[in-house]
């Protein structure tokens, strides 16, 4: 019942020109940060933890109403990619740096792309795939699994592929192998098994070493890239340059060295434009529990 809901309101909204649907939305995060309380309090706690308490109660309150309006963004853009056409979704979409992957490539390399939940994160793996080259992201499992049906075919539409979590390293030394391009999320929990720890804005944090591991045994590329908007109608991929990977005797060292690049980059974003995080994720919740007291 609830996955036919879902479907007649896209093709409602679908049947909406993009100011109503995009009103609807923004609508929608209004009202979700009014009666989300305990998220408005998640968005604080991160901002007083990652900005060591510096923002006013003003500054907090404009990033906080922001995360929840690009969080429904993300969500309408995901319905949009569903229905829109190849042409009108890459209209919205310029590249910056481009010609770092055609670099790589010429070098009979794979690329490893780096990102984080920033601004528009679901336009931006399908602009890759309709101006650079299609990925396959790698995803966590999610409990509604109708729901993520929905979202793994619009992830898919473009010709991305999805890689569950679960046991993924051997799926993504196959994509290297065959010179097939990979995406990572690098600012989402993780235990410890799986990550190394980081300085990241300004704070110790366990992140994941499987980029840094894959690309240094099998010579892939690690290559950062975000997305970002003025005006949330049209929106800039920024691909960074390869982040090298030293191959020494000392392999824990050269992973550790590389997973720090990650974190000084993501770190470096945040900062300049701290209001397109996902503030509203428990981010520390491993390393640094005490700050959701």
């Amino acid at each position: 019942m609830g996955y036919k809901f879902l479907l007649l309101l896209e093709n409602i909204l679908m049947l909406l020109p993009h100011a109503a649907r995009k009103a609807f939305f923004t609508f929608l995060a209004f009202i979700g940060y009014k009666t989300a309380k305990k998220y408005r309090c998640i968005v604080r706690q991160n901002l007083n933890y990652a900005f060591d308490n510096s923002m006013s109660d003003e500054e907090i309150d404009t990033i906080t109403r922001y995360s929840f309006k690009n969080l429904l963004y993300n969500f309408m853009h995901l319905m949009e990619i569903r229905h829109l056409s190849k042409e009108k979704i890459a209209g919205k979409i310029t590249v910056i740096n481009k010609k770092e992957v055609e670099r790589i490539h010429k070098e009979g390399r794979a690329v490893i792309y780096v990102t984080p939940h920033y601004c528009a994160w679901e336009l931006g793996a399908a602009g890759l795939a309709l101006h650079v080259e299609t990925i396959a992201p790698v995803y966590k499992k999610l409990k509604n699994r109708i729901y993520e049906k929905w979202l793994l075919d619009a992830r898919a539409r473009f010709g991305n592929t999805n890689l569950e979590k679960t046991n993924v390293v051997k799926p993504l030394i196959r994509l290297i192998k065959q010179g097939k391009a990979s995406g990572i999320l690098i600012d989402t929990n993780i235990n410890e098994k799986e990550g190394v720890m980081v300085e990241f804005l300004g704070k110790p944090l366990r992140m994941t070493a499987t980029p840094a591991y894959l690309a240094r045994k099998f010579n892939a590329a690690i290559v950062p890239v975000h997305i970002r908007t003025d005006d949330e109608e049209n929106y800039t991929i920024i691909i960074a340059d390869e982040i090298k990977v030293d191959k020494t005797e000392n392999e824990k060292e050269d992973i550790q060295k590389a997973t720090q690049l990650q974190a000084d980059w993501l770190t470096s974003i945040i900062q300049k434009e701290p209001k397109f995080w996902f503030w509203l994720h428990r981010r520390w919740k491993n390393d640094k529990p005490e700050i959701y007291n």
